[in-house]
């Protein structure tokens, strides 16, 4: 059995491409997108559209991630308040740009299982962890945060959310983080997805890295409207696709709290927080 697991295209669409062309190519017998298709980026019509066609045309199986739970909360639920609606504004741009197809990712589920042909051969899959799809395995969470937020008796526990690819084991269940296809954080921009192969009585994976076209995805983010459109924070998300690294926690530590407070707005603060940026 062969099973191909990718997950946080975020709207990427040429990442996209190079990976459903890549995983179409190796002939899997089931495949899995773990969630975080679309937002965050440039293409989430386009993202959606295509996995759609792959799903009714192919089989392949959707996760729900963190971002599609925030886009179907944004059609719920108007933002409250002027300074809301800035921070949201490229959640709610996506929203506009995959109105006309919400039915597509309607109804997908928290958590996926299958199994290799055998009691003790099954897989789970969920974005993040049996807790959250916001709660993500990365190499320092310990041991002790993670324990009960696995499911028992498994072989393996295949999750994503970080954006960063990890092989590690807690109390003998082997995790496996995809990483991300369309916006890595670890500093190597290039894309990455899962492959899976059952033999010999055992599961044996490894992570792929792929190039694709960045010149294409650049002309996106900054032809699309994404970034013009999408508000200040925008403009974050941009920088963290370019240089292949996770910035919106420094933003939340440094510079978020006296913006929510009123203390600073909300366009210069991005500006010098992206400044300080460029200045290390």
């Amino acid at each position: 059995m062969k099973v191909a697991i990718f997950s946080d295209v975020q709207a990427n669409f040429p990442a996209m491409e190079e990976a459903v062309a890549r995983i179409l190519a190796w002939h899997p017998d089931l495949v899995i997108m773990a969630g975080d298709l679309v937002n965050r980026g440039p293409r989430s019509l386009d993202c959606l559209e295509l996995f759609d066609g792959l799903r009714h045309g192919q089989g392949w199986l959707p996760v729900q991630g963190n971002h599609e739970t925030w886009i179907h909360r944004c059609r719920r639920e108007a933002a409250r308040t002027p300074l809301e609606a800035d921070l949201r504004r490229f959640a709610d741009w996506t929203l506009a740009q995959v109105q006309p197809r919400l039915d597509a990712m309607t109804d997908w589920p928290d958590h996926l299982c299958f199994h290799g042909g055998t009691d003790d051969s099954w897989v789970h899959v969920t974005h993040g962890t049996m807790t959250s799809n916001r709660e993500g395995i990365s190499a320092g969470v310990p041991d002790e945060a993670l324990r009960g937020k696995l499911p028992p008796d498994i072989a393996l526990f295949v999750t994503a959310h970080t954006h960063r690819p990890l092989e590690r084991v807690l109390d003998g269940t082997p995790i496996l983080n995809v990483g991300s296809v369309g916006s890595p954080f670890d500093g190597d921009p290039r894309g990455s997805y899962a492959q899976l192969e059952w033999h010999g009585g055992r599961w044996h994976w490894q992570i792929l890295r792929f190039d694709y076209d960045r010149d294409q995805a650049q002309r996106d983010f900054l032809e699309s409207g994404f970034i013009e459109e999408g508000g200040p924070l925008a403009r974050i998300l941009y920088e963290e696709w370019r240089q292949a690294r996770l910035f919106m926690p420094l933003w939340r530590r440094d510079f978020e709290p006296a913006v929510l407070a009123g203390e600073r707005a909300l366009e210069p603060a991005v500006r010098d927080f992206l400044s300080q940026l460029d200045a290390h």
